[in-house]
């Protein structure tokens, strides 16, 4: 992970943006330009919110990760099977969100390289705990932004198809990726990627 990287909490409001990355990805493959983008998501309201503030929020959120994604991967995101399309985006937001990466790597990760496959609420408190007593900044954010977190992290995973529900103890998936895609992130960005993506299998 890179250490530039501060910690934020702006992904309480962007979400996994699933169907979202995909039309930009689409329009990005296009050759369309960021005016071009912009007048597609502002006149023309292709993801479908009330609110111009809305609309930005979206695409400067999925903008920023289609930024770390190459052309190839890109590619695969819109052709490739579901789960690994899945992936994909999921990657995109390991590689822009600190704490969400750290998350993944120090809890969703052990639990299922140490096969607990469930995900419970003490699992996001003992995380967010850990943080405020690492980092000035989490330490500063109110309970209300670690309720907001814990609810985006649970929705990230489900939709991403890596947690088989949301309520209660939540079971957790073993993420699928298609071979040639895992082959290519891991020699792109080595282990630390891949293993977070996969459960440890590097």
């Amino acid at each position: 992970m890179e250490k530039r990287l501060k910690y934020s909490s702006t992904i309480k409001s962007r979400p996994f943006l699933y169907k979202e990355t995909k039309m930009l990805a689409e329009l990005h493959l296009k050759g369309l330009n960021e005016l071009e983008l912009k007048e597609k998501v502002i006149s023309q309201n292709i993801f479908q919110v009330k609110t111009e503030t809305r609309k930005r929020e979206i695409a400067s959120a999925i903008k920023a990760r289609l930024k770390v994604l190459d052309d190839y991967l890109i590619r695969k995101l819109l052709t490739t099977d579901i789960h690994t399309s899945k992936l994909i985006v999921l990657y995109a937001i390991l590689k822009t969100d600190r704490l969400f990466y750290e998350f993944m790597h120090e809890v969703f990760s052990e639990k299922i390289s140490g096969r607990d496959l469930l995900l419970k609420d003490r699992d996001f408190h003992h995380f967010f705990e850990a943080k405020r007593q690492q980092s000035e900044t989490v330490a500063e954010w109110k309970e209300y932004t670690f309720y907001k977190l814990k609810q985006v992290y649970i929705r990230i995973l489900y939709e991403a198809g890596l947690l088989k529900n949301q309520k209660g103890d939540r079971e957790v998936s073993i993420p699928m990726m298609n071979p040639e895609v895992f082959d290519y992130i891991k020699d792109s960005d080595g282990n630390g990627f891949i293993k977070v993506l996969t459960g440890g299998r590097g």
